[in-house]
């Protein structure tokens, strides 16, 4: 059991600190290219690294596979907002931000899945959400003074992301029971692309062809998205694993987004941000590592 269970939480454990990381490479890639032109190039650069899967994904039963769909449908969604809110937030303040994604996780967990939360949890729940409260202090543009109205549009966007985030992993605790994790990821990337793909014909995004295809950024987050949500996704197949416990595992990647923050982009306030950051971790070590 002990065995188990340390695997699991290792499996989510690496998947934080590659998605803290990705989070960056999302906000260098942005740089040089529209969200649209990331979003549509890197799911097609992480399709085909999936198409050895394709035998494993034909043998999937097709009453399931309507599951991978509507992850994608969900995540196409937390995407665009997660995108449009990285290009427009320090990346440090959005590596806060996304940790209210725990709340919402813990909330559907005991609703949908009826996973068991004790006197713990709830305090680390509640030190969370102190922690997403003292964002409102002073000194940070995008929450208060100039073009704050601005700031809080893509703060908000932060939190649609997350609470849809949280129904994605619900989703991923379900589709597992059902499909292997080889097979959940073909074709939740197919969808995805697919939805993409839709977005972009509908808006009539202009794709920038050959800026975009010398922007590696883009290429290094299919990569790492590929490698990341396969850990993920073996973790979930765990019958031990907890969605709760695994959420709030996965926010300690905050703190590489905001150190991220400060040596790749210069940005400030870093040490209020860690504040806040170290509040929601102390509540998420509560959660984790005493019992219901």
């Amino acid at each position: 059991m002990l065995r188990r269970l340390t695997m699991w939480i290792l499996l989510v454990l690496i998947y934080s600190l590659l998605k803290g990381s990705r989070d960056l490479i999302k906000k260098k890639a942005l740089q040089k290219s529209t969200a649209a032109e990331v979003l549509l190039l890197y799911s097609a650069a992480a399709f085909l690294l999936l198409l050895p899967d394709l035998p494993k994904a034909l043998q999937a039963p097709p009453a399931y596979i309507p599951l991978a769909a509507l992850k994608a449908l969900v995540l196409f969604a937390a995407y665009l907002c997660s995108f449009n809110a990285i290009k427009n937030l320090p990346i440090s303040l959005y590596g806060v931000v996304d940790l209210s994604r725990m709340l919402f996780s813990i909330l559907l967990g005991v609703a949908l899945l009826h996973e068991p939360m004790g006197l713990w949890q709830i305090t680390g729940t509640i030190l969370v959400a102190t922690g997403i409260l003292l964002l409102r202090g002073k000194g940070d543009k995008h929450l208060t003074g100039q073009k704050s109205r601005r700031g809080n549009l893509f703060i908000l966007l932060a939190f649609v992301q997350s609470f849809l985030n949280a129904c994605s992993g619900i989703l991923d605790k379900i589709s597992v029971q059902y499909l292997t994790s080889a097979q959940l990821q073909f074709w939740f990337m197919l969808f995805l692309l697919l939805f993409y793909m839709l977005y972009a014909f509908a808006a009539k995004v202009r794709i920038q062809w050959r800026t975009a295809l010398k922007n590696y950024w883009i290429f290094l987050i299919a990569l790492l998205f590929v490698f990341a949500d396969r850990l993920l996704f073996l973790a979930n197949a765990d019958a031990d694993s907890s969605v709760i416990v695994m959420t709030l595992l996965k926010r300690s990647g905050c703190i590489v987004t905001i150190l991220g923050g400060k040596l790749f982009f210069g940005e400030k306030h870093i040490g209020r941000k860690l504040l806040c950051a170290a509040v929601m971790l102390a509540g998420i070590l509560l959660a984790v590592l005493l019992p219901a």
